[in-house]
């Protein structure tokens, strides 16, 4: 982490205001500005004329940035009902024809490997959907055969995650792909998207004090600790892979992020959360005469993210046969209260802009914004 946290900013509003130069708080609250925005271009784009479309294959391409959290997001939400094989890669696969649809996000409009996916992909045939600038080698690699969609909202680094969702979402429930989610549903069961991020937003303004604001407090919690994220279902993971990508993007911070079924198996992990667990809750405990596991690195600190209805402890004592006693849960049923159509997307987006903003708060507070 780059420098040392000064607590005393999180209750400062325009402490913050001052130490955001470039605008990163403002540009974090657009998530839902994004998902509108991106739905619009996506109808601009034709997106709706893939409907009745039933392709071979759905390929998610994966690259720098938010683009591969938001593939095994929507990997995750697409869950094993989907008809079609879904797969995720770096690069467009040999086969790629005329029978696949490629979804592609990224805000580099001149990352040389994208642009040879598409053209790759759009000469062989198949229906390109790309989420990214209109200039530069990608959308010229795709001109006039992938439907593009131009991002209308600057952004900057890291902060693209609603608009790459929102286009792959379009995409495949147009495709019809997405279970529960018919083509003319799409409008609206976005815009409940767009009005959680909102909602989430509003929570995480400046103005509220840590108490009562999740991304300030989850910055406090993990200010001066090693981030463990851990998902507790395959959407909750990408997002625990979003947020370590957020830490380093905007706090300088290192997270370890996966699934809960892969990291409890990480029997090194086990150790150090029980030991910073037992240590943490001994008031005799000295850290000269007794260090902990790892030298001078920062202890670390567990969170539990959940996008489903379960209790993420219960799912881990179902999974692991154990809880963890002094983890960190973020499994937003107050805010998406079970029951919910579209329950585990809506809890999706309000961790990940949650993850962000607290990675911004921390980054202000420690110093390492500003050097951005």
């Amino acid at each position: 982490m780059n420098g040392v946290l000064d607590d005393t900013l999180l209750a400062d509003p325009e402490g913050l205001a001052a130490r955001d130069t470039t605008g990163v708080l403002r540009a974090a609250a657009t998530a839902g500005a994004q998902v509108r925005s991106a739905l619009y271009t996506a109808g601009q784009a034709g997106l709706d004329r893939l409907r009745g479309h039933r392709p071979r294959a759905l390929v998610l391409l994966h690259r720098p940035g938010v683009s591969g959290v938001v593939a095994d997001l929507v990997t995750a939400l697409l869950t094993d009902r989907c008809p079609v094989p879904v797969v995720a890669a770096e690069r467009m696969p040999g086969w790629i024809g005329p029978l696949d649809v490629v979804v592609a996000h990224s805000a580099d409009p001149t990352d040389p490997e994208l642009a040879e996916s598409v053209a790759v992909a759009v000469h062989r045939g198949a229906e390109v959907v790309l989420s990214a600038p209109d200039s530069g080698p990608v959308a010229q690699a795709g001109a006039g055969r992938a439907r593009l969609v131009e991002p209308r909202i600057p952004l900057p680094e890291g902060l693209g995650f609603a608009q790459a969702l929102t286009v792959a979402l379009v995409a495949v429930a147009e495709l019809d792909l997405l279970p529960g989610m018919r083509s003319e549903e799409v409008p609206a069961r976005l815009e409940a998207l767009a009005d959680a991020l909102d909602a989430e937003a509003e929570r995480c303004q400046p103005a509220h004090e840590p108490f009562v604001n999740p991304a300030k407090a989850l910055a406090l919690r993990l200010a001066e600790r090693t981030p463990l994220l851990w998902g507790v279902d395959p959407a909750a993971a990408a997002v625990a892979r979003h947020g370590a990508l957020a830490l380093a993007t905007h706090a300088g911070v290192v997270a370890h992020a996966d699934g809960l079924a892969q990291a409890g198996t990480l029997a090194g992990l086990r150790v150090a959360v029980d030991l910073s667990e037992r240590g943490g809750g001994d008031i005799f405990h000295d850290p000269f005469d007794d260090p902990a596991p790892g030298g001078d690195a920062p202890p670390p600190r567990l969170v539990l993210l959940g996008t489903g209805e379960e209790d993420p402890q219960s799912v881990s004592r179902r999974v692991l046969g154990r809880e963890w006693p002094n983890a960190d849960l973020a499994h937003p049923v107050d805010e998406i209260p079970r029951g919910t159509r579209d329950a585990a997307l809506l809890r999706a987006g309000v961790l990940a802009l949650r993850a962000d903003i607290a990675a911004v708060y921390l980054g202000l507070a420690t110093g390492a914004t500003l050097i951005t």
